[in-house]
């Protein structure tokens, strides 16, 4: 009997593997194949665009995603770093043979982990409560709470050309039999639609063809809490190439002959990672498209072609690889293709990641729609974190949208549900300003904390960066400067003279003075990290003290509770669209109802009328 069994050794499995079991909590990890465990077996690559704000949201909340990129990445950057704050993330390419290794050690060096090779064919439901799994080889498991985090894995397809053949991701076998079981005890499944691109001898590519793209020339980390333990200089590269009349020309005139545009593909892809045939289809006035030669491992022999996802036969892959400069000569080592597999409709869902159809049954990662290793990872953890919160019949953890980006891909998925692959985008959070890379741990460590998997050394790290901030707001609070003192200096520096006596804090606020301004006037070195959060809050103040007005009308509706017995049919005069969502839903706040598509303020209004008559207590 265990306490809870995780189903998928991906990044969701991971991290919901070890927040149980770092809780303290018997945990069973069901994985096809062990040496697949945190694998990479597309996009060779940890962060990006919000994605890496969520990574060092996983970070502050004691997740391990971030610590391993940190250990394992070949070349990290900063991006939109040229932009505001609220858009800058990490991106680091890592290894794809270091960082499963390194997961697998993680989890292996845990007491409370048990790791069984195996595939799940049913889950055990009694009374609309699981009760534990059925694996292939027929053996049964007891546990209180199953976590699913199956991936691409569950009825899956491999999709090239016009052939079409059950089989996961490197040709592994898939999960048969678990989609059956799922629908039998009443979970909605839909169709859904990945793919990946072609990998190429490395050796057999000509860079010199091709733009170099460098790692940043500065140590970067996605850990809180340690660190850089890399050189600069040591970094891999990464090439820039582009597609060609000849490469949009070749696809146009055999879309026949691509599983995607045969008919062949029945799920949806995602909006934001399209194949080459979607991309050049799609924008027909784009004469090319950037393609990245990205390395996959430190010494291997393969590099992987991003943006060149695609399901034309072999032959054609062939043709089109060599019309790009530097892939002239290249030779494919292994074929692109599609996957098309089961996931689950997420409005099946609570806020909490837990089924609202089965009790203790929790689902994470691609099985709840979504498409990236970093949106996976954060569902993983927020699972197995409010899986051992209920063993301990203590409030789950629930983030808001103002809170954390995991907050909003939460938000999103249960309220709005998916129409394909669901990603992360700055754009969806409408608080980015206060949802920044530079702050995840001030927002989130204290959580993690509370929960019991921030431990006390890294929480000592944290205090003391809180302290550096507060030591050093104070110092440029009360150190003073007059014209006399400082107005040659600042003429030198090219920066407008002051009138009167200012302190520094105030003379930051200027968007001309940087924090390295202020170190040449102090001729002192200042902690980078401290500087830095301190300048966004005085550059920023007039945006963020609007964000935060706006976060206090919204959490007046997010307080505003729901009962859980509201029978939708008796509110009169909203539409019935509203009614079905809402029932379907089951919203726990106002805050939440006014986030479902479908339900409109005039709704809003006349479900506030009806709580007020009918629960005035509430």
């Amino acid at each position: 009997m265990y306490d809870i069994i995780v189903v998928g050794g991906g990044h969701a499995g991971c991290e919901a593997t070890l927040a149980s079991a770092r809780k303290g909590y018997k945990t069973l990890l069901i994985t096809g194949n062990i040496n697949n465990i945190a694998d990479m077996p597309c996009n060779p690559s940890i962060g990006g665009s919000a994605k890496g704000i969520v990574v060092r949201e996983i970070d502050a909340l004691g997740g391990e995603m971030g610590e391993n990129a940190d250990k394992s990445h070949l070349q990290i950057k900063m991006l939109n770093s040229k932009k505001g704050p609220g858009v800058r993330s990490l991106r680091c390419q890592a290894d794809k043979t270091i960082y499963p290794e390194n997961m697998i050690k993680t989890l292996k060096s845990n007491k409370n982990i048990t790791i069984l090779e195996d595939l799940v064919k049913e889950i055990i439901v009694e009374n609309k409560k699981v009760k534990g799994i059925i694996t292939e080889s027929n053996e049964k498991v007891s546990s209180k709470i199953v976590i699913l985090t199956t991936g691409t894995y569950l009825n899956a397809d491999i999709l090239v050309g016009h052939n079409k053949e059950k089989g996961g991701p490197h040709g592994e076998k898939p999960s048969l039999y678990l989609s059956k079981s799922l629908e039998k005890n009443g979970i909605k499944l839909i169709r859904l639609k990945t793919g990946t691109p072609p990998r190429v001898l490395k050796t057999s590519v000509n860079y010199t063809e091709m733009q170099e793209e460098k790692g940043d020339n500065t140590l970067l980390t996605f850990s809180n809490f340690y660190k850089p333990k890399y050189k600069i200089k040591d970094q891999i590269s990464c090439y820039l190439t582009y597609t060609t009349s000849e490469t949009h020309e070749i696809i146009l005139n055999n879309l026949d002959k691509c599983a995607l545009y045969s008919g062949l593909i029945k799920g949806v892809g995602p909006r934001y990672c399209p194949s080459i045939e979607d991309k050049i289809v799609k924008f027909r006035d784009k004469d090319r498209h950037q393609i990245f030669i990205e390395p996959e491992r430190k010494d291997g022999i393969e590099v992987y072609v991003s943006g060149f996802s695609t399901t034309m036969p072999p032959e054609l892959q062939e043709k089109l690889i060599h019309t790009m400069n530097g892939l002239k000569k290249a030779k494919i080592t292994k074929y692109g293709y599609a996957i098309e597999y089961d996931a689950i409709d997420p409005t099946q869902l609570k806020i909490t990641l837990e089924s609202k159809i089965i009790e203790n049954l929790y689902t994470a990662g691609q099985i709840n729609g979504t498409s990236g290793y970093e949106e996976a990872a954060a569902q993983g953890l927020i699972a197995g974190i409010n899986a051992t919160l209920k063993l301990e019949n203590k409030e789950p953890l629930i983030l808001k949208r103002s809170e954390a980006y995991i907050g909003v891909l939460i938000d999103d998925l249960i309220n709005k549900g998916i129409t394909e692959p669901y990603r992360l985008l700055t754009s969806r959070a409408e608080f980015r300003l206060l949802l920044r890379h530079d702050n995840a741990d001030l927002r989130l460590t204290e959580i993690g904390r509370k929960i019991g998997l921030i431990n006390d050394e890294k929480y000592e790290i944290y205090k003391k960066r809180k302290e550096k901030i507060k030591i050093l707001e104070e110092k440029l609070k009360n150190i003073f400067v007059t014209p006399n003192k400082i107005n040659a200096e600042l003429e030198q520096m090219k920066l407008q003279k002051i009138t009167s006596k200012i302190s520094l804090y105030e003379l930051l606020k200027r968007p001309e003075v940087t924090m390295k301004h202020i170190e040449k006037i102090l001729n002192e070195k200042i902690d980078k990290k401290a500087g830095e959060q301190i300048e966004i809050e005085i550059k920023y103040k007039g945006y963020i003290n609007k964000t935060k007005k706006e976060i206090e009308k919204m959490l007046k509706l997010e307080n505003k509770k729901i009962p859980a017995d509201i029978n939708y049919e008796n509110v009169r005069n909203i539409a019935t669209e509203a009614k079905q969502k809402l029932e379907k839903i089951r919203p726990i706040t106002i805050g939440q109802a006014t986030r479902i598509s479908g339900v409109n303020p005039a709704d809003i209004s006349m479900l506030l009328v009806y709580l007020k008559k009918e629960y005035p207590n509430e």
